[in-house]
C-alpha cells in the first residue's frame, strides 16, 4: 500500500511493516506483473535504471522473506507456513478469572451469560475454590514472574468477601514466591462505595466499568431487574471512582447493538464528560436475541465511525496525545509489538476461567454455555482435550484464514463469537472477514504516518501499556482489535 508518497510492504507471516525504496518496490511489481521472471526480463526492465548489485540485494532479501520464489512468487499464500504444526503441551497460565457470582442485580437486554441469574438465585463462589483456583494459576504459570486474577460476574462487587479473600490469600502466596500479582475486574459500577473504592485502590486493581455511552443510548438496554434505567446512578458512581482511584486507569467498555452506531459521540461522552482513560466498543453481531444484533448495514456504518474516531487518534498521536480509543490503540500496541498469533487468543493457554462450581473454562463467556468444560481446580487441566481443541483450532488447513493477509493478527476470531455465530467454535467468524481486512489496513496506514511524524509516541503510549495494563486480557477478548 501507499501512504502519502511511501510505498509500504507488510509482510504476512511475520505481520512486520517496511519501508519500499524504489528498487524494491520496482522489484516487486516486476513479480507481480510477470509470475516468472527471468534474467532477461530484469535485464529489460532495469537496465541503465538500478544496478546489478542492488537489484541482486533486493532479490536476495525477497527470497529470505519468501516474498518469491526460486519458481517464482506466490502472492496470496506465503509457501512456508507461519507456523509449524502446533503441539501443545504446556499451558503456562498467566491469568485466572474467577466467577464469583452468577447474581447481577441488574437486567441488561443484550447480556451473554448464560449462567446469569438474578440477586436472590446467584451461585456465589466459595472461598476454597477461589484459593484453589490460585493454587492452580500459580502451578501452571511457576514460569510467569507476574501473574493476574481477574474478578468477574454477574456482578462481581456482589461477593466482596470472597474477593478480600481471594486477594489476601494470592498477595501471601505470590510473596511467598516471590512473584507479582494484579487484581482485575469489570464492574456495572451500581455497587461501588467509598470504601470498596479505597479497598480496590490499595490493592492496585485494573478496573473497566460497563457503560454504554449518554443516558439515552446507556437507558436503552442496561436496566435494573425492575426495567429501569440505570444511568443516573451509574454515572455517579463513575464519577466518584474516577475522582478517587488513583491506583490505575479506569477504562469503560461499550456493548453496541441495534440501532447504536455513532461511536464518536459515545466516546467524547465517556472519555471527556466523564473523564474514563480508556473507551473500548463490542459490537453486537450475534447474540441469542436478534432483536438487538447490529444489521449488517449498521455494522458497516459502525466500523466507518469507528476509522473517524481512528484519524482522530491518529491527530491526537501525531500531536503527542491518546485519545483513549482502546480498540485503536489495541491495533497500533499489536503493529508496534509485531504480534504474531497462532491462536485468537490466550484463552486456555495463558487464560482460563472458573466458574462458581469450580470448573474450568476456555474463558468468561462460556460459564454457564453447554460448550465442554476442560478439568477443574479439584483434578486439573484437561490437557489432552485442550490440547486437541487448540491444536485443532490452530490448523488453518481448509479455512479462509490460510489465505487471509491479515491471519497473523486475527487468527479466526473470538471463539465465542464462533459459538454464538455457528454454534461451532472451532470455526472462523467469517461474518466479520472483510471488515477486520479494512479495519487492519486502515490501522496500518495510521500505524505508518504515526511512525513517520512522532516515533516517539509509540515509547511514551504503547510500551508503558503494555507493562502496566494486564487489565485488557478480558477487554481485549469483548471487543474488536
Amino acid at each position: 500500500m501507499t501512504v502519502g508518497d511511501q510505498r509500504i510492504l507488510f509482510h504476512i507471516p511475520t505481520t512486520s511493516l517496511f519501508d519500499l525504496d524504489g528498487v524494491s518496490g520496482d522489484v516487486l511489481d516486476l513479480f507481480k506483473e510477470l509470475g516468472e521472471v527471468s534474467r532477461a526480463d530484469v535485464e529489460a526492465r532495469f537496465e541503465g535504471r538500478h544496478s546489478p548489485d542492488d537489484i541482486l540485494a533486493v532479490v536476495e532479501d525477497f527470497l529470505e522473506m519468501d516474498i518469491i520464489t526460486g519458481d517464482g512468487p506466490d502472492f496470496d499464500k506465503n509457501l512456508r507456513p507461519d507456523f509449524p504444526p502446533v503441539k501443545i503441551e504446556n499451558y503456562p497460565l498467566s491469568t485466572i478469572i474467577l466467577n464469583v457470582n452468577t447474581g447481577c442485580n441488574l437486567g441488561c437486554t443484550y447480556c451473554y451469560k448464560e449462567d446469569l441469574t438474578t440477586p436472590a438465585k446467584g451461585e456465589l463462589m466459595g472461598l476454597d475454590t477461589a484459593k484453589k483456583s490460585i493454587d492452580l494459576l500459580l502451578k501452571e504459570g511457576a514460569s510467569r514472574d507476574r501473574v493476574n486474577v481477574v474478578f468477574f460476574g454477574g456482578e462481581p462487587l456482589s461477593n466482596m468477601p470472597l474477593i478480600k479473600g481471594a486477594v489476601a490469600y494470592a498477595e501471601e502466596r505470590c510473596a511467598a514466591l516471590g512473584k507479582k500479582v494484579d487484581f482485575s475486574l469489570t464492574t456495572n459500577a451500581t455497587l461501588l462505595t467509598e470504601d470498596i473504592i479505597d479497598y480496590l485502590n490499595a490493592h492496585k486493581f485494573g478496573i473497566a466499568i460497563s457503560m454504554d455511552g449518554p443516558k439515552a443510548v446507556h437507558d436503552k438496554n442496561r436496566k435494573t431487574i425492575g426495567g429501569k434505567g440505570t444511568y443516573d446512578v451509574v454515572a455517579k458512581k463513575a464519577r466518584m471512582l474516577l475522582d478517587r482511584y488513583s491506583a490505575r486507569p479506569v477504562g469503560a467498555r461499550v456493548t453496541l447493538t441495534a440501532g447504536v452506531t455513532d461511536v464518536e459521540a459515545i466516546h467524547a461522552h465517556l472519555k471527556y464528560d466523564l473523564g474514563f482513560a480508556e473507551v473500548g466498543f463490542a459490537p453486537v453481531t450475534s447474540g441469542d436475541i436478534s432483536l438487538f444484533n447490529l444489521s449488517n448495514t449498521e455494522l458497516h456504518e459502525v466500523f466507518e465511525n469507528m476509522k473517524s474516531l481512528g484519524l482522530a487518534y491518529r491527530d491526537a498521536a501525531l500531536r503527542g496525545e491518546n485519545t483513549g480509543f482502546s480498540n485503536m490503540h489495541q491495533l497500533m500496541t499489536d503493529l508496534y509489538e509485531g504480534t504474531k498469533k497462532a491462536l485468537p487468543c490466550g484463552a486456555g493457554i495463558g487464560l482460563l476461567a472458573v466458574d462458581h462450581a469450580g470448573d474450568l473454562n476456555l474463558c468468561h463467556r462460556f460459564t454457564g454455555s453447554d460448550i465442554d468444560t476442560y478439568g477443574s481446580v479439584d483434578t486439573g487441566i484437561k490437557k489432552k482435550e485442550l490440547g486437541a481443541f487448540l491444536e485443532g483450532r490452530a490448523d488453518r488447513e481448509g479455512t479462509w484464514c490460510d489465505t487471509c493477509r491479515i491471519r497473523n493478527l486475527c487468527s479466526g476470531g473470538c471463539y465465542h463469537e464462533s459459538y454464538a455465530t455457528y454454534d461451532d467454535i472451532n470455526k472462523p467468524t467469517y461474518h466479520y472477514c472483510d471488515l477486520m481486512r479494512d479495519w487492519i489496513d486502515f490501522g496500518i496506514r495510521v500505524y505508518s504516518e504515526i511512525l513517520r511524524e512522532n516515533p516517539g509516541y509509540f515509547e511514551r503510549h504503547v510500551s508503558p501499556r503494555t507493562l502496566l495494563n494486564t487489565n485488557r486480557t478480558v477487554g481485549a477478548a469483548q471487543q474488536l482489535m
